[in-house]
């Protein structure tokens, strides 16, 4: 599973994931149908978000199954730009449909 913090147009969210890379084609077309089609993600050390997030971290992965491939941890944009340090992210991946 991997985390990530994603700068969308309207606010930046955490989001949980399966898949293997952020700029997997089948996430890449999951987001769009949420309408996020344009994004810059950085990957968050799972741990890290464990910690960070405690109890509710808890309620989103409760009932994952292998089959969920996509969750949001965090809709709050405020809240989850400030509970991670720019140290703490990896490197930005940059999505944008049609380019």
């Amino acid at each position: 599973m991997k985390t990530a913090l994603l700068f969308t147009g309207s606010s930046p969210l955490i989001i949980l994931t399966s898949y293997d890379a952020l700029d997997h084609p089948s996430l890449i077309e999951k987001l769009s149908g949420k309408g996020i089609d344009k994004f810059i993600a950085y990957e968050i050390p799972l741990e890290t978000a464990r910690e960070r997030y405690g109890g509710h971290f808890a309620v989103v992965t409760r009932d994952l199954r292998e089959t969920d491939d996509l969750r949001i941890l965090d809709y709050n944009g405020q809240r989850a730009f400030h509970l991670f340090h720019l140290s703490e992210l990896g490197c930005p991946i940059m999505h944008e449909a049609g380019v």
